[in-house]
């Protein structure tokens, strides 16, 4: 194993043991009151129903362009589960935000967790071994999957724990960094996973501050924003693809140590 590589897995370790360390963490309740509930066309919180269009349309897109390649390389495979862990969070959104709840929202987090753990293992293809990133791809789906359904039981039972989840969701952000710092990437890729990661931490930003950014507008809430944002994340990550097309395509790339650059 290499330095980097030394590196990655002693900051995962670092990650997973900070949130193990303490307690189980519950779901707020709290967590499903959005700033704006307003009805819009008979849609109750219409407009964080409807704001989920951009999920499906960029999830779509990114679809449509890996099934148009004349063939399915393993780095494909990654960025097509990808796009359709985001298509599907856009559909899995619409019936959280329609009806608020644990339940619904475990057909928001099941797909998120796809597009997560999809996306990193891409990022260890890409950057540091294609192989391996093909080989964690099964595994890495199958803890996100797991986190999901884990959470959602110990909510059943009354001792909720978002923990695994939380690792789940946040871990990739913080390899993605390290791993564009430690494997130098081409323009070409690291400037729009760099826009991704950006897009995605305002996107957050603008989650917590859900009812102030409401209140300044007056119209739009910091959740909506979060889907937009969220969602020109992965537009960028489509661009970046069609600009990539021919070295993408070639399964004979990028099987060195570091990937494709």
């Amino acid at each position: 194993m290499t330095k980097k590589n030394i590196i990655l897995a002693a900051v995962s370790l670092i990650v997973i043991s900070i949130v193990f360390a303490r307690g189980p963490i519950p779901q707020d309740p709290s967590y499903h009151l959005f700033a704006d509930q307003r009805t819009i066309l008979g849609i109750p919180n219409g407009m964080n129903v409807l704001s989920n269009i951009v999920f499906i349309i960029s999830g779509a897109w990114g679809m449509v362009f890996i099934l148009k390649q004349a063939g399915l390389t393993a780095l494909l495979l990654e960025y097509l589960l990808f796009f359709c862990g985001v298509f599907l969070s856009g559909i899995g959104s619409c019936v959280y935000h329609y009806h608020p709840d644990n339940i619904t929202l475990v057909w928001d987090r099941l797909p998120m967790s796809m597009a997560f753990m999809a996306f990193l293992s891409s990022m260890i293809s890409e950057r540091i071994d294609r192989r391996a990133g093909a080989m964690l791809l099964a595994p890495l789906l199958a803890t996100g999957a797991f986190s999901v359904a884990y959470w959602a039981w110990s909510e059943s039972i009354g001792r909720g724990d978002l923990r695994l989840y939380a690792v789940v969701q946040f871990l990739p952000l913080i390899l993605l960094p390290l791993i564009l710092i430690l494997f130098k990437a081409a323009r070409s890729y690291s400037i729009p996973v760099w826009s991704l990661a950006v897009m995605y931490v305002l996107s957050k930003i603008l989650e917590h501050f859900d009812q102030s950014a409401y209140a300044v507008t007056g119209f739009v809430s910091g959740h909506t924003l979060k889907h937009v944002l969220a969602a020109a994340g992965t537009g960028c990550i489509v661009i970046m693809l069609y600009n990539r097309k021919t070295e993408l395509t070639d399964p004979h790339h990028g099987h060195g140590p570091q990937g494709a650059v």
